[in-house]
């Protein structure tokens, strides 16, 4: 049986991945509401938002993985979304375009894919 210590740390990693998800959504959307329709590049394009997003990133990350790393002594997931948080920090120093979005994106599916690494080393 599972602690509950393991059950929140997994849930932890599991919100990173949505945040991962609605975050790859959200520069998708942008690219195809804002290019397409030429609507809400105001709200979409905010600097806020990515701020908001990279601090919830961060948050999420620091906790679930470090939390993990503690627990199972594999330091991988920590190294993928150490990776992936500073891609995306220097997406938002980048001006709106392809190279803010390829950064974000890479930086996206590494914190992802170390939320991943996470959750498969607590089932070990």
């Amino acid at each position: 049986m599972e602690s509950i210590n393991t059950q929140f740390r997994r849930r932890l990693d599991r919100a990173g991945l949505v945040l991962a998800g609605l975050c790859a959504l959200h520069c998708l959307a942008t690219i195809l509401i804002v290019s397409i329709l030429g609507i809400g590049g105001h709200f979409f394009l905010a600097p806020e938002i990515h701020e908001v997003g990279l601090v919830a990133a961060f948050a999420f990350a620091t906790v679930a993985i470090g939390w993990g790393v503690l627990a199972h002594r594999k330091t991988g997931p920590a190294l993928y979304a150490l990776t992936g948080l500073a891609a995306m920090g220097s997406g938002l120093l980048m001006p709106h375009g392809n190279g803010e979005l390829v950064m974000t994106i890479i930086g996206v599916a590494l914190v992802a894919y170390g939320h991943v690494l996470n959750l498969r080393s607590s089932n070990t």
